[in-house]
């Protein structure tokens, strides 16, 4: 027993933090309904079979008009309520497809964003939200509707059996000859249906590739080249989507042409055994009829075959993906803003695709109103400590702490509310700039939204564009100069005045104008005792910090006040890592 409520204890334990299990709990009322609703149906589908059975055995023998318009009213009733349920079915099933949307879409766009920041994804990374549409697609179709009925194969064979011994053998062997060609056709195309999937993924993410980089593409000559790789990956998809297709058609055509012999030797059968005075003239109809239905789940299915393949490939993979996300997430306590001070503790960093150590053993301690400027070599990490400050990339040991908390007692929406960040590729999204500068956040009114573009001095430049705020820009700031992107990044990260501000090489593309607005936004953090980290190449960066930090190969090779490390660099004496020990730039200053 005790065993038994471990199990128990354990399955609910699951249920609770796995999402596949909750979606399938979800549905599991509307398959039940599903089922009494089959239930009715074939129940009603043999209205026909009994119709010609009464008219040939009862209506014409009797030539009874009056038993004739009774039968008729009595099955056009029963078909009015076999088309309702069958409508009602159909419908539980849309739905169905769109509460199993509903419950896990979120959750996959979520867990997307949480890989892509960790590794490069497959293709163009959207395989799960296709897997997603595959399932939802056959959930919509009346390819689920021929599983339920299949179960039913049975009572009409039975009533095979009823008419006629012999009648009952032909239905039965061809039931099972086409469960057969079923059962064949699906091993036959599983793998060409995956095959078919993968290349699939493989050519839209080329493609995807190819529009993003169409300028560099262009000007270097490599269209043509990038075009005949597609190709190949493409004549891949097309000759696995070939083969899978080919083996349907190719079974399609036989179930529906066997199904079409067996109906004609039924017919043939029972002639034979009515003038053998062995059966009634009705059974020759009705069990034609009885055969028909009985066999019409299994070519529903070979027809729904590679819709089925496709959408049970979908589910699993999104099992697996949506198994390993399900973990339990404690809500934060709200903590205070931070203002006082950011501490980075023994931070090591690897990257998340080849696992390489590029940042290690990172100390250091900023004050309210002070700016780090972090200097250093091509390849020497600064990227990499930017991204772990902000808590783009985890730490494999230490700490960020604001405030003494470490930052992962916030959560992510919490903490980008005190942070702001431009990364060394300013990525925008599709839509206004109001849009972008407000982050999407609903709580951003259009005051907040120029106070931030005057903190970055871009609020002439937005209302000299056409449109103002409301100009539309594309996927990546597409309408926007690089230097208009690198700005408008900037106020962005400036919105709602955060208190720790980290500025990946925010200068890149700036001229003397932009550069000097990214100085007085600086400078205006620091005037609200708030910390900027700038990472810089150009000197021009760092006129507004006060202290410097300089890497080489992920280690720390000074750190202190602007002017001292300066000092020490140009005598080429730069500090050693081994000596490095936890500075307080409050101290330091």
């Amino acid at each position: 027993m005790s065993l038994f409520r471990e199990a128990r204890d354990a399955h609910f334990a699951l249920k609770k933090n796995s999402p596949v299990l909750l979606v399938i709990e979800r549905g599991r009322i509307a398959l039940i309904a599903v089922g009494l609703f089959s239930c009715f149906i074939n129940v009603l589908m043999l209205t026909g079979s009994f119709f010609m059975l009464q008219v040939y055995d009862r209506v014409l023998p009797s030539r009874s008009v009056s038993t004739l318009v009774a039968l008729g009213v009595l099955v056009a009733v029963l078909y009015f309520f076999q088309a309702a349920l069958e409508a009602t079915r159909g419908r539980i099933f849309v739905r169905l497809a769109r509460s199993f949307d509903s419950a896990i879409s979120q959750l996959i766009m979520r867990t997307l964003f949480e890989t892509s920041r960790f590794s490069r994804l497959n293709g163009d990374g959207l395989q799960p939200l296709r897997d997603l549409d595959q399932v939802r697609a056959f959930l919509s179709s009346a390819g689920p509707t021929a599983f339920f009925d299949l179960p039913w194969i049975p009572l009409y064979l039975g009533l095979c059996f009823a008419f006629h011994f012999w009648i009952g053998v032909a239905a039965l062997s061809g039931a099972i000859l086409l469960i057969l060609l079923t059962a064949v056709s699906g091993g036959l195309t599983d793998q060409p249906t995956k095959d078919a999937i993968a290349a699939g993924t493989i050519r839209l993410g080329l493609a995807a590739m190819g529009v993003r980089h169409a300028e560099t593409l262009h000007a270097l000559g490599m269209t043509n080249r990038v075009v005949s790789k597609w190709q190949d990956r493409n004549l891949t998809y097309l000759n696995a989507h070939q083969r899978s297709a080919d083996i349907l058609a190719g079974f399609g055509a036989a179930s529906r042409a066997f199904r079409m012999l067996l109906q004609s030797a039924i017919l043939g059968l029972g002639a034979f055994l009515v003038i053998h005075q062995e059966a009634s003239a009705g059974i020759i109809i009705a069990s034609s009829i009885l055969t028909a239905r009985a066999l019409a789940p299994v070519e529903l299915t070979i027809a729904h075959w590679k819709n089925f393949l496709a959408a049970k490939q979908g589910w699993v993979s999104l099992k697996a993906m949506l198994t390993h996300a399900a973990v339990t997430v404690k809500k934060p306590v709200l903590l205070p803003p931070p203002r006082s001070t950011l501490s980075v503790e023994g931070l090591t960093v690897r990257t998340p695709n080849d696992r390489k150590v590029v940042v290690s053993d990172v100390n250091f301690v900023l004050h309210a109103g002070q700016a780090l400027g972090v200097i250093g070599p091509s390849g020497s990490g600064k990227s990499s400590l930017a991204r772990a400050i902000v808590g783009v990339w985890p730490p494999i040991r230490g700490t960020v702490r604001l405030d003494g908390a470490s930052i992962d007692q916030w959560s992510n929406e919490e903490l980008g509310a005190h942070i702001g960040y431009v990364p060394q590729t300013v990525d925008l999204l599709a839509g206004t700039i109001a849009e972008n500068i407000g982050r999407c956040r609903a709580d951003v009114d259009d005051q907040m939204i120029i106070r931030a573009a005057k903190a970055a001095d871009v609020h002439e430049m937005v209302v000299r564009l056409p449109d103002g705020y409301n100009t539309t820009i594309g996927d990546g700031g597409i309408g926007l100069s690089a230097g208009q992107r690198q700005r408008i990044g900037l106020a962005r990260a400036l919105l709602g005045d955060p208190w720790l501000v980290v500025l990946d090489e925010p200068n890149s593309n700036l001229d003397a104008e932009g550069e000097q607005a990214l100085t007085n936004a600086i400078l205006g953090v620091r005037q609200r005792k708030g910390i900027v980290i700038v990472i810089a190449h150009r000197p021009s960066a760092l006129v507004a910090v006060d202290h410097i930090l300089a890497l080489s190969e992920g280690v720390v090779q000074a750190f202190g006040p602007k002017e001292t490390i300066l000092a020490q660099i140009t005598r080429a004496a730069p500090a050693t890592p081994a000596s490095l020990k936890i500075v307080d730039a409050g101290a330091a200053s």
